[in-house]
């Protein structure tokens, strides 16, 4: 699997690929500590207003803060709002 990975990271890089797309991989933007936007997601698997937890192809992404919201929810991609204090990706 590991070949696999290089043989794919080498052609995203031949073809000017995003990495994120050829190895589905999460893109994770964060505004200051006011936003934070997590394309190539798997899902929500828990929301309250200080903790979010999104799964990923490989872990889950736990995002810890106060009164957090969800918005822009869309199949691809999640705004998380709020004040957030700590991100985690667990492998």
């Amino acid at each position: 699997m590991l070949r696999r990975k290089g043989r794919l990271q080498s052609l995203a890089g031949l073809l000017e690929i995003p990495q994120d797309i050829v190895m589905d991989l999460p893109r994770i933007t964060m505004l200051g500590n006011k936003q934070l936007l997590v394309e190539n997601h798997k899902g929500i698997i828990e929301y309250t207003p200080s903790l979010v937890r999104i799964k990923l192809s490989q872990g889950e992404l736990f995002i810890y803060g106060q009164m957090l919201t969800l918005g822009n929810l869309q199949a691809e991609q999640i705004l998380v709002e709020g004040v957030v204090q700590k991100v985690n990706y667990d492998i």
